[in-house]
C-alpha cells in the first residue's frame, strides 16, 4: 500500500486561493508540509503566509507545463480546481456551460495528472488527489452538466490510478456532498466545513486509502449504487 506523510511533503494545490483549495493549503501547512505551492489564475489572490503562489489556469496548457517545470519537487498533487455553471442539460440555451465544466473539471484535471505523473515518479511515487463529488454517482437535473463532468472525472481517476500503480503513486478519489463554500452558498442543506473536508482527505492520503467519502450523504449514495433502480 502506497502512503505519503504530510509532514515534510512538497504539495501543489490547484484553485488554492479560496474555499476548499485554501483549506487544503492551510491544512498542509498545519500538517508540516515543507512547501505548499498554491495554484490560482491570479496568484496575487493567494495571501496567506507560508504559501508559495503560482500562476495556474488548469485549462491553459502553457500554465500547466510551466507549473510542472517550476514545481518539479512536488510529492503531493491536489487537483481541487473546479467550476459549476448550473442549468439543465436539455433546457440550457447552449452547450457552452457544459463544455466549460468538462474543460475544467475533466480535461483540466487530466492535464494536471499527465503533467505531474512523471514528476511524482521522479520524487518516489508520491500521491495525487482528485476532488470529485457525490454527483459522480447521483444526478440533480438543475446542475446536470456538472454531474456529467464529475462522473467523467471519477472514471478518469480510476483509469489514472491503474496507470500510475506501477510507479507507486497513490491516486485518491475524494467525494463529498455539500461543502460550506461559495459554490454551495445557495444550498439549504447541512454542509461540511472546508477545513474538515481537507483534514479527512489528507488523513486518507496518510492512510493510503484510494477513496474517501467525506460525509454521511456521500456514503449513503455510494452504498445505494448496488441497489435496483426504481421502476418508473
Amino acid at each position: 500500500m502506497s502512503t505519503l506523510k504530510i509532514a515534510g511533503s512538497t504539495a501543489l494545490v490547484t484553485g488554492a486561493n479560496r474555499g476548499l483549495g485554501r483549506a487544503f493549503a492551510l491544512a498542509l501547512l498545519a500538517g508540516g508540509a515543507e512547501t505548499v505551492y498554491a495554484g490560482a489564475r491570479d496568484p496575487q489572490t493567494v495571501t496567506d503566509p507560508g504559501l508559495v503562489p503560482v500562476k495556474l489556469d488548469v485549462t491553459d496548457p502553457a500554465d500547466v507545463s510551466a507549473v510542472a517545470e517550476r514545481c518539479a519537487d512536488t510529492t503531493l498533487l491536489i487537483n481541487n480546481a473546479g467550476i459549476l455553471h448550473g442549468g439543465s442539460l436539455l433546457a440550457a440555451p447552449s452547450l457552452d456551460g457544459a463544455r466549460a465544466e468538462l474543460e475544467t473539471n475533466l480535461f483540466g484535471t487530466l492535464a494536471m495528472c499527465r503533467a505531474f505523473a512523471p514528476v511524482l515518479g521522479r520524487t518516489g511515487g508520491g500521491a495525487l488527489v482528485n476532488m470529485l463529488s457525490v454527483l459522480s454517482w447521483h444526478t440533480l437535473p438543475q446542475i446536470g452538466s456538472y454531474g456529467v463532468s464529475k462522473a467523467a472525472a471519477w472514471s478518469m481517476t480510476n483509469a489514472v490510478r491503474e496507470e500510475l500503480r506501477e510507479q507507486g503513486t497513490l491516486v485518491v478519489a475524494a467525494h463529498a456532498a455539500f461543502i460550506d463554500t461559495d459554490m454551495a452558498a445557495r444550498v439549504d442543506q447541512p454542509k461540511t466545513s472546508p477545513a474538515d473536508v481537507a483534514r479527512r482527505i489528507l488523513d486518507a492520503v496518510e492512510a493510503g486509502r484510494e477513496e474517501v467519502l467525506v460525509d454521511d450523504l456521500t456514503r449513503q449514495v455510494k452504498a445505494a449504487l448496488s441497489g435496483v433502480p426504481d421502476e418508473r
